[in-house]
């Protein structure tokens, strides 16, 4: 379980192809070392498992179901992926509870700025679209966001500076592809009202 605050960045160095799918490298300042092997990290909002650790390189296997629905079917080396280890008993949520499970991608329509934040629209599968409710929180490539409105045909968030910091939101351009993750509780109530008509 996530909360969706990134402090860490990690680089992608190298990716492997195997027959199922493929390993992900990255270059990262998290401090882990071989006792953390087969924890779970979260990798701009995908939960994957670490299973090699060598020097400052992180490996990762990714299956195809993963990078179908994920936009890592269209990640390269030197991209800039927003890590986040799982949260530990005890730990405040600072964001919102996340499971690292991406329901789908969204594609970046408009950027536009107001003082120093920066606001974006995205476009999303009327399928997910559905769920999404304004105010309501959203995972974007691993960071807890809140929908500020709902739009024809998808949704627009706020990203103020401190977030744009330290995350790669601020690297994004109109047509980028996004991870999503819809608010768990979102999905949830959405589905046993349905099943309750």
């Amino acid at each position: 379980m996530f909360n969706g605050i990134i402090f860490n960045q990690g680089k992608i160095k190298k990716i492997a192809s195997t027959k199922k799918g493929f390993n992900l490298f990255l270059k990262s300042n998290l401090k882990l070392t071989t006792k953390d092997l087969g924890i779970s990290v979260c990798c701009d909002g995908v939960c994957l498992t670490l299973i090699s650790i060598k020097k400052d390189i992180l490996e990762f296997y990714l299956s195809k179901e993963t990078i179908n629905r994920s936009k890592f079917n269209k990640i390269k080396i030197n991209d800039i992926i927003n890590l986040e280890l799982p949260m530990k008993h005890g730990q405040k949520i600072s964001g919102h509870i996340c499971q690292g499970h991406v329901d789908t991608v969204a594609k970046v329509s408009k950027i536009s700025y107001v003082d120093k934040s920066s606001i974006y629209n995205f476009l999303i599968n009327k399928k997910f679209k559905k769920y999404l409710i304004e105010k309501a929180s959203i995972l974007i490539n691993g960071v807890s966001l809140t929908i500020s409105k709902i739009t024809s045909n998808g949704f627009q968030i706020w990203a103020i500076p401190h977030t744009l910091k330290l995350t790669n939101l601020k690297d994004l351009k109109k047509n980028d592809i996004v991870n999503i993750e819809i608010d768990i509780l979102s999905k949830y109530i959405k589905k046993f009202i349905n099943e309750k008509k």
